[in-house]
C-alpha cells in the first residue's frame, strides 16, 4: 500500500460522503461533537481548580461520565423515533444551558452536590453528535455499499479529530482564559453547531414504536429486538477497547510522573489520536474483499500486539511514547470496523440508539478501566496499569477471533426502493 494509494482512496471516499451529505453538515458534524470530548477533562480541570480538591473534580467528571453513558441510548432512542431534528434541538438547547449552569456553581464556588447535579444533566443531555451522525450517513447511503463504507470511514476519522483535540483545545484554554474557558467553548459550540447540525435538511424523520398488537407489518423494524448476540458482541469489544484506553491514559500518567516529567503526559497519550488518524486514512486504500469481520480480527492482533510493547518499552519516555503510537495505529481500524458491523446487527429504525449504546459501552468502560488502572499503580507501580492493558487487549483479541465471522455478520443485501421512496430519499444534500 503505497501513499499514492492512500491519498487516492481518501480523497475517493471524502468526495462520495460529500456528495452524499452535502459539506456543511459534515462541519457541523465534527464542531457539533467537540463539546462532547471537551466536557469530561474541562469539568475535571475547572472543579479541581476551583475546589483545590482533586476528588471534587474527578466526581464531578466521574457523574458526568455516567450520564453520557446513561443518557446516550435514551437521547439516541428518541431521535429514531422522533426524528433527529426535534431531538437534537433540545438536547442542543438543553446542554448548552446545563454546561453554563456547571461553570456558573464552579465560579460561585457552590455546594458541591449543585454541581453534580448539573455535571448529571449535561451528560445526561449531550446531542449525540456522533452516534446519530453515523445512524444519518447509514440512512442516506442505505442499500449503496460504496457509500456506506465511505460515509463510516470518514466519519472514523472525524471522530478522531474530536478525541484528539477536544482535550487539547481544553487544556490550551484553561492557561489563556482560566479553567472555565474551554467549557464555555464548549457551550457554544453544542448551542450553535449542534443546532445547525440537527435542523440541517439530511437529518433522518422518526419511525414511531408500533404496539406489539398491530395488525399490519408496517412495524416489524421498530418493534425489532435490538440486543441480539451479534450486537452483545461488538458491545463487548468496545467495552474493551475502553479498558484499554483507561488503563493507558492511567500507565502514561503514572509513568511520566515517576521519570520526573508529569508535563509531557498529554502529550504522550496524545500521540495515540495521531497516529489513529494515520491508520485511519490507510484504510481508505484496502480494497473491499477484505470485509468487516477479517478486518476486525486482524486489527484486534495488532491492538494485542501493541499492549505487549508497553511492559517492555514503557519504562522511558521514548519507549513509552513509541507505544503509544503503535497502539493507536489499531484505534480507528478498530472503531470504524465495529461502528460499520453495527448496520448488519440491528434494525434500521433503531440505529441510533445503537451507535450511541457502542459510544456508552466505551464510555463507562474506561472510566471503570481508569478506576481499576488507578488502583492497580498506587499498588503495583507506575507500570502496573499496563498489565490490565495487555488483559484487555487479549480478551479483546479472543473475542474476535472466536465471534467476527462473516457467517454472524453477513454483508447486508441491497433492499429494493419502494415506490415513492425518491421523493423522501435525498441524493445529494443542500447546504
Amino acid at each position: 500500500m503505497d501513499g499514492s494509494g492512500v491519498r487516492t482512496g481518501a480523497v475517493a471516499r471524502y468526495r462520495q460522503t460529500r456528495e452524499l451529505t452535502g459539506g456543511p453538515v459534515l462541519a457541523w458534524s465534527l464542531l457539533g461533537r467537540l463539546p462532547a470530548a471537551m466536557c469530561p477533562i474541562g469539568s475535571l480541570l475547572m472543579v479541581s481548580q476551583r475546589t483545590g480538591s482533586v476528588w471534587c473534580g474527578a466526581a464531578v467528571a466521574g457523574v458526568l461520565a455516567v450520564g453520557q453513558a446513561v443518557g446516550g441510548p435514551l437521547v439516541g432512542r428518541a431521535a429514531d423515533r422522533r426524528g433527529q431534528r426535534r431531538v437534537g434541538l433540545v438536547a442542543a438547547a438543553v446542554n448548552g444551558l446545563a454546561v453554563l449552569a456547571l461553570v456558573a456553581a464552579s465560579q460561585a464556588r457552590t455546594a458541591l452536590g449543585w454541581q453534580l447535579l448539573a455535571a448529571l444533566v449535561v451528560g445526561l443531555s449531550v446531542p449525540l453528535v456522533g452516534p446519530l451522525s453515523r445512524s444519518r450517513w447509514l440512512w442516506l447511503a442505505r442499500g449503496r455499499p460504496d457509500r456506506t463504507a465511505a460515509a463510516l470511514w470518514l466519519d472514523g476519522l472525524i471522530d478522531e479529530l474530536s478525541f484528539t483535540s477536544g482535550p487539547a483545545v481544553v487544556g490550551l484554554l484553561a492557561t489563556l482564559t482560566g479553567p472555565g474557558g474551554g467549557l464555555l467553548l464548549a457551550a457554544g459550540l453544542v448551542g450553535v453547531c449542534g443546532t445547525l447540525f440537527a435542523r440541517h435538511p439530511t437529518a433522518p424523520p422518526g419511525v414511531p414504536a408500533i404496539p406489539a398488537g398491530a395488525a399490519d407489518g408496517s412495524g416489524t423494524a421498530a418493534r425489532a429486538r435490538l440486543l441480539t448476540l451479534p450486537y452483545l458482541l461488538l458491545l463487548a469489544g468496545m467495552a474493551l477497547l475502553g479498558v484499554v484506553f483507561g488503563s493507558v491514559q492511567v500507565g502514561v500518567t503514572a509513568t511520566t510522573e515517576a521519570l520526573g516529567h508529569p508535563g509531557v503526559a498529554g502529550l504522550v497519550y496524545g500521540l495515540m489520536g495521531l497516529t489513529s488518524a494515520c491508520s485511519g486514512l490507510a484504510v481508505a486504500a484496502l480494497p473491499a474483499r477484505l470485509d468487516l469481520p477479517l478486518r476486525l480480527r486482524a486489527g484486534t492482533g495488532l491492538l494485542c500486539g501493541a499492549a505487549l510493547l508497553f511492559p517492555f518499552a514503557g519504562a522511558t519516555l521514548p519507549g513509552l511514547a513509541a507505544a503509544v503510537g503503535c497502539l493507536g495505529l489499531a484505534v480507528a481500524p478498530q472503531m470504524i470496523t465495529m461502528f460499520g458491523l453495527v448496520e448488519r446487527t440491528v434494525p434500521p429504525a433503531r440505529l441510533g440508539e445503537a451507535m450511541a449504546g457502542l459510544v456508552s459501552s466505551i464510555t463507562l468502560a474506561q472510566a471503570a478501566g481508569t478506576v481499576v488502572a488507578g488502583w492497580a499503580s498506587d499498588a503495583g507501580g507506575p507500570s502496573a496499569p499496563f498489565l490490565i492493558t495487555c488483559t484487555a487487549a487479549a480478551a479483546a483479541l479472543l473475542l474476535a477471533l472466536g465471534t467476527a465471522t462473516g457467517t454472524r455478520y453477513r454483508r447486508p443485501e441491497p433492499p429494493a426502493a419502494p415506490a415513492g421512496e425518491a421523493r423522501h430519499r435525498p441524493e445529494r444534500a443542500s447546504a
